[in-house]
């Protein structure tokens, strides 16, 4: 049977497991008892080794086999979780992630199994978990067991904890474990066992077990009964030091309440994820239905400037409709293209997490807005910036332990990634609480390579962060330390149209906030004209327009500027900018746009009005000029340049 019509299918599924294995591991660190998070975790390694087994990858099947081991055992409580098993368990992650690039890239597994399986043999071999599974008896206690106890001790009946020892070169374990059992359930109720009955049956055991009993009996009858069963060494019984009892009736009670509350909301999401479904669709159709429905739009706008022409009443409400039809397909094109920045933000813990503990740091990530949606364009591109930007944060902005206990800061770091929508932009922050931003100490970088830095704002010193080759590190590093990052954030935030800026307070930490379009594709633009030619610019960055005389332009600085309530703001003649001539005029307009918190105005001749664009790609023959993002066609069909403002600025 051909199964490389599924392997498409198989690889995203995997991808989907891959990432629900690194977030429950994540949360498996902070929470080792959290049983839940230890069937998510079973679950998505037992779906891959069952997907990766049908399509015949026998190394991902035999890797998630041994994980399954491990997961089990730790299930059963035969494991207790460390920090040893959890890293061990994102080394078979890792793993699994190289496979399944390596499967994408050249069809095949090509990868080396054999140590990390080593490991997970160790791991599953290990025999110095006995007394874990003393340790842990209590805490398995769930909610039904302990208000068994409640109501055995209130009716005065003992609990006992029965720990049963068999002789080691006993032939039928299970079967002296078996006697045990019965003879224990004729004197009372067992409650739990550990191992499990289902351990104890198939002889997943040493020597010893444990029974929690409720009886009516006293320790010495309980003790003589097994005792008088063949083959066993020893019998220990004492009472359970358990403390449920103490617990309150209000207590019990909002418990329930919680219980019930929690039992409701799970039942609420079952039944949306029923409701909700979806289906896979291949992106190049989508980009394909993005297209198409931009040539709709050029080709609507053209209709409407024809019906202006010829002035047909029937034609211009027959355009009213298909713009209202043409404008639905296009809102609802842009939802589907939509995708939360969770898809991007998801791979972060992990690698927050691996970069803090080589650099011997307690870093605390808090992701908020992950479900603010993005163009699937910039969702694809945002991620390799982000990345650079936390690893600044956790290299360079957050001490060690030792320092921020000096400083009278707590020992852990905290570095937050924050997205939400402002308008038709997305706003993401990245903030950490560390150390701020040396003025002195990138004035000292910049003397070194050159720059003057005399006369400049704080805000403009701290951009020469961005400066390519720039790096305040006094070391190289597998981090940083090359002066290779920051240059390329803003270039590629800068290509996507979006902005971004950095604040911050030596001692207290750095913030920098990124603003990018939602969408890359149809905008809302501003049409202007400079000289004889049009250009548009992008509504995302106006502030206002206003009317000015060439009188009001004055000089400050040797550089022009013009006051506006109040406010003195920087001009760029775009004629001059643009090496196109300057008609003579006494009445000129200015367009003021902000970028981050940069706010300056573009001066041209006059205003041709707001229109909806279709944003084109520049071919390869202008693809330097930095000045454009793009092109697109009016409904004349003259082809019109996207003005870059953040370019221009």
């Amino acid at each position: 049977m051909d199964m490389s019509q599924y392997l498409d299918i198989f690889l995203e599924e995997s991808e989907e497991n891959i990432q629900r294995l690194n977030e429950d591991l994540l949360e498996l660190e902070k929470d080792p008892e959290n049983h839940d998070i230890v069937n998510s975790i079973f679950r998505a390694a037992h779906t891959l080794k069952g997907m990766a087994g049908s399509m015949g990858f026998e190394r991902i099947a035999d890797l998630t086999h041994k994980m399954e081991n491990i997961l089990d055992k730790i299930r059963n409580g035969e494991l207790r979780v460390n920090s040893n098993i959890v890293t061990t368990l994102f080394k078979c992650v890792d793993k699994l992630e190289e496979m399944i690039d390596n499967i994408r890239n050249e069809g095949i597994e090509d990868a080396d199994v054999d140590d990390i399986i080593e490991e997970l043999k160790k791991i599953e071999n290990s025999d110095s978990y006995e007394d874990n599974k003393k340790s842990q008896l209590v805490f398995e206690l769930n909610e039904y067991d302990k208000d068994l106890i409640i109501k055995a001790k209130e009716k005065n009946y003992n609990v006992y904890k029965v720990k049963v020892t068999i002789y080691k070169d006993s032939v039928l374990k299970s079967a002296r474990a078996f006697l045990v059992y019965k003879t224990l359930e004729e004197m009372g109720e067992i409650i739990k066992t550990v191992p499990s009955t289902e351990d104890l049956e198939q002889e997943n055991f040493d020597n010893q077990f444990y029974v929690i009993v409720i009886t009516q009996k006293n320790k010495e009858e309980i003790k003589g009964k097994v005792e008088g069963i063949s083959e066993i060494e020893g019998v220990e019984v004492e009472a359970l030091q358990e403390n449920v009892h103490e617990e309150s009736n209000q207590i019990k009670e909002e418990k329930e309440e919680i219980k019930l509350e929690k039992q409701i909301e799970k039942e609420e999401d079952k039944s949306t994820k029923k409701v909700h479904q979806s289906v896979r669709v291949d992106l190049e159709r989508l980009d394909k239905f993005m297209n198409l429905v931009g040539e709709l739009v050029i080709h609507r706008t053209r209709l409407e400037q024809i019906s202006k022409d010829f002035k047909s009443q029937e034609l211009h409400e027959t355009l009213e409709q298909v713009g209202r039809i043409t404008t639905d397909l296009q809102d609802l094109v842009m939802k589907v293209r939509m995708l939360p920045i969770e898809k991007v933000f998801n791979r972060f813990p992990r690698m927050v997490r691996d970069l803090a503990k080589e650099l011997g740091k307690e870093v605390e990530l808090i992701i908020k807005g992950e479900d603010t949606e993005l163009d699937r364009t910039v969702i694809d591109e945002i991620g390799e910036p982000l990345v650079h930007l936390l690893r600044n944060a956790i290299d360079h902005g957050i001490e060690t332990p030792e320092e921020r206990i000096k400083q009278g800061k707590s020992a852990k770091g905290t570095v937050k990634l924050i997205a939400y929508q402002e308008g038709n932009k997305a706003v993401i922050k990245v903030e950490d609480d560390g150390k701020g931003i040396d003025i002195n100490k990138i004035k000292k970088k910049a003397e070194q390579l050159g720059i003057n830095t005399e006369g400049m704002t704080e805000h403009d010193i701290k951009n020469l962060i961005f400066l390519q080759g720039f790096s305040t590190s006094e070391k190289v590093t597998d981090i940083s330390g090359r002066g290779v990052g920051m240059d390329v954030v803003k270039t590629k935030i800068t290509s996507l149209g979006g902005s971004i800026e950095v604040i911050s307070e030596l001692g207290k930490g750095t913030a920098f906030i990124i603003r990018l379009p939602l969408t890359l594709s149809i905008i809302q633009a501003l049409l202007v004209k400079v000289a004889e030619e049009t250009f548009a610019i992008s509504l995302g960055f106006i502030d206002r327009v206003i009317k000015i005389k060439l009188n009001e332009v004055k000089v400050s600085n040797n550089k022009e500027v013009i006051i506006y309530r109040d406010s003195v703001i920087p001009i760029v003649r775009l004629a001059q900018r643009l090496n196109l001539p300057e008609i003579d005029s006494d009445e000129k307009f200015v367009v003021i746009v902000k970028v981050g918190e940069k706010t300056v105005g573009l001066l041209v001749d006059s205003l041709l009005g707001q229109q909806e664009i279709v944003i084109k790609p520049i071919g390869k023959l202008l693809q330097n000029q930095k000045e454009y993002v793009g092109a697109t066609i009016l409904g004349d069909g003259l082809v019109t340049l996207i003005l870059d403002v953040a370019a221009l600025i």
